[in-house]
């Protein structure tokens, strides 16, 4: 198969955009694997899962369907905790990712903050497949350590001084969920409890694991702002400041005691 050719079927299936993603990223073009693309395109799987990268915050992700695809909504958070500590050059500083997915938080945070270091949880078996892939790719094996483990169990892991986390936030049922989305794990996506269930799980469990003075950054979803803030206030948390992502959509709370 010519480059033109798989260059005109992935284009009638999926678009300009995905046709070029993908021939960059694919060097050789047999014709089996150009129609298999080509169809996942037309089932609406996005062009990340099927080339298996994903670009976030500078670094290129590994990812499958075994994970969420990071996005840049969530780079609002990454930039929230480095606002605050990249100027912090002395201070070694703990951070845990709750529900670490591809590990893109904890490693992208760590990744621009030299002085850190950290551990990412998660509860599927291939998701911390994926996310120890990734970061020995980035050459942070000795920075972060990836644990298998529901964050609702009470974890021996220490104390730190920032928790992360861009938990399952959307409600069961709901009927809003772009098509993209649909190919992402859904224990990844949904919650319980109206979509509140793992902030609920993350505001009773966090003093565990945060250092006194510490702060926990969270993504939230659209218009969820109110009630995250009740669960944590609820459970004797202060919030402290909100983040907006490019869209102008209220996206990172934050808390801390």
């Amino acid at each position: 198969m010519t480059l033109n050719q798989a260059f005109e079927i992935l284009k009638n299936a999926g678009g300009i955009n995905a046709a070029r993603i993908i021939i960059k990223n694919w060097k050789k073009l047999p014709r089996f694997r150009i129609l298999w693309a080509a169809k996942q395109l037309r089932r609406g799987v996005p062009v990340a899962k099927i080339i298996h990268e994903k670009w976030f915050y500078g670094l290129n992700f590994y990812t499958n369907k075994w994970t969420l695809d990071p996005r840049p909504d969530t780079e609002t958070l990454v930039e929230a905790v480095l606002k605050e500590h990249k100027k912090n050059e002395t201070n070694q500083i703990k951070i845990l990712d709750l529900g670490t997915g591809t590990g893109c938080l904890v490693a992208s945070i760590i990744k621009n903050l030299p002085n850190a270091s950290g551990i990412g949880i998660d509860k599927s078996f291939f998701a911390v497949r994926v996310a120890r892939k990734n970061i020995k790719n980035f050459g942070l094996k000795d920075k972060i350590k990836i644990i298998k483990n529901n964050f609702n169990s009470k974890l021996s892991i220490g104390k730190f001084d920032i928790i992360v986390s861009n938990p399952p936030y959307i409600a069961p049922g709901d009927k809003n969920v772009n098509e993209g989305a649909k190919h992402d794990p859904k224990i990844a996506l949904y919650a319980k409890n109206n979509g509140m269930a793992a902030y609920e799980v993350i505001a009773k469990n966090s003093p565990l694991w945060l250092k006194p003075g510490g702060k926990i950054y969270l993504e939230i979803g659209k218009d969820q702002g109110l009630d995250v803030r009740d669960i944590f206030v609820h459970q004797g948390w202060n919030f402290i400041e909100s983040f907006d992502d490019l869209s102008g959509i209220e996206r990172v709370l934050i808390f801390g005691r």
